[in-house]
């Protein structure tokens, strides 16, 4: 996610927490307000991967997260792992899942599926395009409604990986996540001081050792 010149990068200090390692592969909890990656300019360097590559120094990275999005972020240790995870990746055989509050009364269970495309005027915005936009798909189950709040916990799955997909997503169904500063139109109308969206499981057939991983999370709000 491009960051503006003028935007104050403050990410958190506390340590990050290592969820899964094995001889390939490392995954951490990144927190909300970090970057997955650095930015390009030399204050916006501090980053999940740049924390990683202190302890892991040949560590590479395999997918991402929005910086305001906390929870399950995987690392690759080497190049081989790499290849091999972004070929899995690329099979769609990693079965995620995140947790969002979302703003109204989401019910039951469906799929978003409309298609996505940077809204090149606005970057990083994205914006759904039925001519031009790549394929998109996200599952969602309603899991609990606070009635005082107005906000829905639901859980999300999604099918593809385009950017953002989850929160256009669901700002197209009329249920933004709360505290999207991007998507929400009154994103201080949350009762968090961060957008309501975590990575909060990950599993997939490890690549190279045919282990099966199955990694959960602690959801902080």
């Amino acid at each position: 996610m491009p960051l503006d010149d003028n935007f104050v990068y403050m990410p958190p200090q506390e340590p990050l927490k290592i969820l899964y390692e094995d001889a390939d592969l490392v995954v951490i909890e990144k927190p909300a307000g970090l970057l997955s990656v650095p930015g390009r300019l030399p204050e916006h360097h501090d980053s999940a991967y740049f924390r990683v590559l202190d302890k892991f120094p040949n560590a590479k990275i395999t997918h991402r997260l929005d910086m305001a999005t906390s929870g399950i972020l995987m690392f690759a240790k080497h190049r081989d792992a790499e290849v091999a995870v972004s070929k899995m990746f690329q099979a769609r055989s990693v079965h995620k899942n995140y947790i969002a509050l979302v703003q109204g009364r989401l019910l039951g269970e469906g799929s978003v599926d409309v298609p996505l495309i940077t809204d090149w005027e606005n970057r990083p915005r994205q914006m759904v395009h039925f001519e031009l936009g790549k394929p998109a798909k996200t599952l969602y189950q309603a899991l609990s409604y606070d009635v005082e709040q107005a906000i829905t916990r639901v859980l999300l799955t999604p099918i593809t990986g385009r950017s953002h997909q989850l929160r256009v997503h669901m700002m197209h169904i009329g249920h933004p996540i709360t505290g999207d500063k991007i998507y929400h139109p009154e994103p201080s109308r949350s009762p968090l001081k961060r957008m309501a969206l975590h990575a909060s499981y990950l599993a997939f057939t490890q690549p190279l050792s045919g282990e099966q991983v199955e990694i959960q999370g602690n959801v902080p709000f």
